[in-house]
C-alpha cells in the first residue's frame, strides 16, 4: 500500500459562499470527509499550517483513491500529491545505483 504526503491550500479564487452560514456549512461538509477518512484509515494524519489557509495530509492507499478524495474538495483546495518511498527502500535503491556507477566507472 502506497503512502502520500498531500499539501493542500484554499483556492482564493473559488467561488466561496460570502453568507457566513452559508460558508459555515461548506466547511463542516469538508470536515465530516476528512473525518470520515481518518475514521477509515485513509488518512493517517492531517494539520493546518500557521496561515490557516494551508496544510498537510498523510495517507495511505492507492493512487486512483487519492485522485477521488482530493477532486471532491475542487474548486474549493487546491493540492500538491507526493508518493513517499519509504527511507529503507529509498537507501536500498540508491545503493544498487551507486554499486552500477561504481561499477561501470571501474571498466
Amino acid at each position: 500500500m502506497a503512502r502520500f504526503l498531500v499539501l493542500w491550500r484554499t483556492n482564493p479564487v473559488a467561488p466561496w459562499p460570502r453568507d457566513p452560514v452559508e460558508y459555515s456549512k461548506l466547511v463542516e461538509r469538508m470536515w465530516a470527509v476528512i473525518d470520515d477518512a481518518i475514521k477509515k484509515g485513509t488518512v493517517k494524519e492531517h494539520g493546518s499550517f500557521l496561515d490557516g489557509a494551508a496544510g498537510y495530509s498523510i495517507g495511505e492507499g492507492e493512487a486512483v483513491d487519492v485522485f477521488r478524495s482530493i477532486n471532491m474538495f475542487l474548486p474549493y483546495v487546491l493540492f500538491e500529491v507526493h508518493e513517499i518511498i519509504p527511507y529503507e527502500k529509498s537507501k536500498e535503491i540508491q545503493r544498487a545505483l551507486l554499486k552500477g556507477l561504481i561499477a561501470t566507472a571501474k571498466k
